[in-house]
């Protein structure tokens, strides 16, 4: 667990690698809670039986569970103090290389690839987020994370 307590640390940490956390297991629970809040019931992400003699052979996590995971990683990866407010502001580049099946562990890791001043001394920062696939040579998902925080000190410092 990293902590970063100003700007200064953010920005010091720039192309530096966090991580990995410890595996987290994607169970089929998990798929079917996903499925049920997004109404997204697609045979290969809910019907194990009809998923067996599919493509991956199982059922597999929607991408979107995956990235959906990125909040949860990057607060086991890093604490940042001295903040009175952070926002997730976007992603950009949502990839998934490589599918989670069902039962599959995962875990991420981040690297902090750009730092933007913004008024009264807060920061953007982008993350590279990847979220490793146990036994897979591709990541499940790699991603741009983008947040806001606002430091309580206005200087940001």
């Amino acid at each position: 667990m990293e902590i970063y307590r100003s700007a200064a640390d953010l920005e010091a940490a720039l192309g530096s690698e966090i991580g990995p956390t410890d595996w987290l297991t994607v169970e089929q629970s998990r798929i079917d809670l996903f499925a049920d809040a997004t109404e997204d019931h697609q045979w290969i992400h809910v019907d194990p039986v009809r998923a067996a003699g599919g493509p991956y052979g199982a059922t597999i996590a929607h991408g979107f569970l995956t990235a959906s995971l990125v909040p949860y990683f990057m607060n086991k990866l890093r604490t940042i103090e001295g903040i009175r407010m952070g926002i997730n502001y976007g992603l950009d580049r949502v990839r998934f290389p490589s599918p989670v099946r069902a039962g599959a562990r995962i875990r991420a890791r981040a690297t902090l690839i750009d730092l933007r001043k913004l008024d009264d001394g807060a920061v953007q920062v982008t993350n590279r987020v990847t979220i490793d696939v146990d036994g897979s040579a591709k990541p499940g998902c790699v991603v741009e994370l983008l947040a806001r925080y606002y430091f309580a000190d206005a200087a940001g410092s």
